[in-house]
């Protein structure tokens, strides 16, 4: 049994009943005991491995609880990363470089240029050409090989590029019209394709009929590149200082069945805690179940979905999502906003009221922790009648249920939500990334609403953080919980509904992150809770909030064992 015992730095427990130490010790995979250096030295003994901390920070490992570390491995597992592309020609030999080892006919994919998801402050206008390169220009790399540049959502309108290859696969000629459906199919001033498509071309939450007609004729994720890509999201996260991530949104039976597998083959470097989804609504092609086969998922799902006895991979709850984002024009609002191509919505339902109600009473009824991604106006109104209606028959506000997402929320849902015992998981960075996109579509009054930490905290919900579409560093997102500033802009919205502290920022990203997904062992360094231990370059409880974002992780420990390694470290 190894032990370890970690001096030469502040120790952050996240512990109320003890919450700084000088040293803290670990072994067999917990944390045996944080205090005096000399007493956890005594304690320790001899033939333990010391590590100095180099007069960093120790503090717990990061609870990210809307990571979608699979979903965004996946998506780019296999792919050419263009993301830090600076010109043509670099695109032009990366793919080339890829061409050389693939099969002549196969597709060649690639990721968008830019920061993902947002791409605000970086995109393919950074590159030095400002634009995507067109098809002749990609034919360059390779004519014996389809080849796209993808656009990732959640951006709408967005562009995807094509070589001729790919024109050809997709059955695209000069005689399609300037514009499908939504889709702009860009051509020279002769009518020739150019290779360039913009407007609704994301990969997920898009249901334009023919875009979706064009994803169709794509290859799907193979499972090889799918776990390899999700083994280099995770070690992206560890390396972050994230060790336990909650997959409580568009988890599939296939999402699951995959992280089994990485399970099994002893690769997880993380922990992580998954729902299931019990009607996707994101990827294309949606096709509704009836109302039938709806109620007979449910008790089928749910037998997935109730281990919490692993110590690394465990299933609690089912999840629905009965609307989309409003970037794609699906937020239901009560009065019209715009829609991505400035026309006038109040957005969509995916999931239909009755099935909702069914998902509400199936959950209320069997114990079963419900999981709600909601975060329009309209959606929550329309869930808690529901919910206030069903607890009066089946009582499920001991149950820990937990709200997602949570963009927008008035006082009075607040109120309601604590009312019915949920906990709160949310981005601070849907104000960051989304913040400008709200003023222009739905109007600036939404911004009162907007990502309304503090406001949450007040009514007594408890609250953890997640990066989902970004940013992906959590240290940013700690910040932005603080800051509330929305990016390529001056514009924040740091109210008093807000804002929160730096303690319970950070809070949102351990011991409370914890407590709302129910892994009681993660988000503190209380004696035997698990060794998820990080050692940091600054202290992210006093250091300047400008500088938070450039926190370095120095080490990442999982159950004791090193899983990131900055090498800056002695022992």
């Amino acid at each position: 049994m190894t032990t370890t015992l970690i001096t030469g730095g502040r120790v952050l427990t996240m512990d109320p009943d003890r919450p700084e130490a000088e040293a803290v010790v670990l072994s067999g995979g917990r944390v045996l005991a944080a205090g005096d250096r000399r007493e956890m030295e005594d304690l320790a003994g001899a033939g333990t491995e010391r590590v100095d901390a180099g007069g960093g920070v120790v503090m717990p490992g990061l609870v990210d609880t809307h990571p979608h570390v699979m979903h965004f491995g996946m998506l780019a597992g296999g792919l050419v990363d263009l993301t830090d592309a600076v010109d043509h020609a670099d695109i032009v030999a990366r793919i080339r470089a890829k061409a050389a080892t693939t099969p002549a006919g196969e597709w060649i994919m690639c990721t968008p240029v830019g920061e993902p998801h947002y791409f605000l402050r970086r995109n393919e206008k950074d590159l030095a050409e400002r634009h995507l390169p067109t098809r002749w220009t990609l034919d360059a790399a390779t004519s014996e090989h389809p080849v796209m540049i993808q656009a990732w959502a959640p951006r709408m309108p967005n562009v995807v590029a094509f070589n001729s290859a790919g024109l050809k696969a997709l059955g695209l000629t000069a005689f399609i019209p300037d514009q499908v459906c939504d889709v702009q199919i860009e051509k020279t001033d002769d009518g020739d394709l150019t290779g360039i498509l913009r407007g609704p071309v994301t990969n997920y939450y898009t249901y334009d009929p023919f875009w979706g007609q064009l994803l169709t004729k794509l290859p799907p994720p193979q499972l090889e590149t799918a776990a390899a890509g999700t083994l280099a999201e995770m070690a992206r996260f560890t390396a972050q200082g994230v060790t336990t991530a909650y997959e409580g949104h568009a988890m599939e039976p296939e999402h699951l069945g995959l992280y089994r597998h990485l399970r099994e083959q002893g690769a997880l470097t993380m922990r992580v805690l998954a729902t299931l989804d019990v009607e996707s609504v994101i990827f294309y092609p949606f096709d509704p179940l009836s109302d039938e086969e709806f109620a007979a998922r449910l008790p089928e799902f749910a037998a997935q979905v109730t281990d919490m006895s692993d110590d690394l991979l465990r299933f609690n709850g089912l999840t629905i999502s009965p609307g989309g984002p409003c970037f794609s024009g699906y937020y239901a609002t009560y009065e019209p906003a715009l829609d991505p191509f400035g026309r006038r919505t109040r957005g969509t339902r995916f999931i239909s009221v009755e099935k909702e109600e069914a998902f509400v009473r199936f959950c209320a009824s069997q114990g079963i922790r419900g999981n709600m991604c909601l975060g329009a106006f309209r959606e929550h109104d329309d869930f808690l009648e529901i919910a206030e209606r069903v607890v009066q028959e089946h009582d499920f506000r001991d149950q820990s249920w937990i709200l997602q997402h949570a963009i927008t929320i008035t006082p009075a849902q607040a109120r309601r939500y604590q009312d019915l015992g949920f906990k709160v998981t949310t981005s601070a960075g849907f104000a960051w990334g989304k913040g400008a996109m709200y003023g222009e579509r739905i109007g600036e009054h939404a911004w009162r609403d907007l990502e309304p930490l503090q406001r949450l905290l007040d009514q007594g919900l408890e609250l953890a953080g997640g990066s989902d579409w970004g940013p992906k560093n959590p240290w940013e997102q700690i910040e932005l919980a603080q800051t509330h500033r929305f990016a390529g802009s001056d514009r924040r919205n740091d109210g008093p509904d807000q804002s929160v502290s730096r303690l319970d920022a950070l809070r949102m990203w351990t011991s409370a992150a914890a407590s709302v997904i129910g892994w009681d062992e993660v988000g503190s360094l209380t004696p035997g809770k698990h060794a998820d231990v990080l050692i940091v370059d600054r202290d992210p409880l006093t250091c300047d909030i400008d500088d938070l974002p450039d926190t370095r992780v120095l080490r990442t420990y999982l159950g004791g064992e090193v899983v990131h390694d900055s090498k800056e470290l002695t022992a």
